[in-house]
């Protein structure tokens, strides 16, 4: 397990959405970023959590509603990582597989895709 401060793994999950392509980051709607320090009790190896309506999902009746969340949990992440270069290759397949389920594609394909 490496140590890396909240501020560093802040910046590197931005680092992560930044490098995401321009043509995808413009088509994210309604969604928000958290990073928190542990994932829920009832899955704490979690290391990245998309709650929301995916855009396959969403009709014309869809409005007026909380942003989706995308989050990054930081220890899980660490725990599985020996080095920052570890953490950025993490963090940067955490942060497609949930900006992937927000486009409504499913564990199974981003499995085959190797965003596990």
């Amino acid at each position: 397990m490496i140590e890396v401060s909240e501020d560093r793994f802040a910046e590197l999950v931005e680092a992560a959405f930044d490098a995401v392509p321009a043509e995808l980051a413009a088509l994210l709607d309604n969604v928000v970023l958290f990073i928190e320090d542990d994932a829920p009790a009832d899955d704490p190896t979690l290391l990245g959590f998309y709650d929301g309506i995916p855009l396959t999902e969403r009709d014309t009746s869809y409005g007026g509603v909380m942003p989706d969340r995308i989050y990054v949990y930081r220890n899980p992440t660490l725990a599985i990582c020996d080095t920052e270069e570890d953490v950025v290759e993490e963090v940067g397949i955490t942060v497609v597989h949930e900006i992937a389920h927000h486009f409504g594609i499913e564990d199974d394909r981003l499995h085959e895709l190797g965003y596990a």
